[in-house]
């Protein structure tokens, strides 16, 4: 059965029209893929892009348990971050408006699950009764060295 993962970029300092380009490349590639055309790429958001798609992998193989080899990028999109409102100086005093944008970057990964069981962490409640048990034991223990002593 096919699993979903997203990762999320978000409030990246570029253009969403320049990251755009690049994530146009890698949509519906396999990662392995997509991985190569992004590090081969010449552009100044490639490295973002990148590392986002290698924490999907990350994010696929340690919490979904899903085969890296299996992955594809099913969607990636980019949507426009709040702008920065700045002021450029001009002739004669004056001064016009510059919006210094930003990109909020997201991939969606699918792939099929390992065949294994998916491994759970423990649940912090019981370990922490097994410290309480392990307290009592060792607060017995020194009671009973006390009354050997005596």
């Amino acid at each position: 059965m096919k699993e979903q993962v997203t990762a999320k970029l978000r409030h990246l300092r570029m253009s969403p029209r320049k990251v755009r380009l690049l994530i146009g490349l890698i949509r519906g590639l396999k990662v392995d893929e997509a991985v190569s055309q992004l590090e081969n790429n010449q552009k100044h958001a490639s490295r973002p892009v990148l590392k986002l798609l290698l924490s999907a992998v990350a994010n696929a193989r340690e919490n979904n348990n899903l085969k890296e080899e299996t992955l594809v990028v099913k969607t990636a999109f980019v949507d426009e971050a709040p702008a920065l409102h700045r002021w450029m100086p001009r002739a004669m005093g004056s001064a016009s408006p510059l919006k210094k944008r930003g990109s909020h970057v997201t991939v969606v990964l699918e792939g099929e699950a390992n065949e294994g069981k998916k491994v759970k962490k423990e649940n912090k409640k019981v370990a922490k009764e097994d410290k309480k048990e392990d307290k009592a034991v060792k607060n017995e223990e020194k009671v009973d060295k006390k009354t050997e002593n005596k």
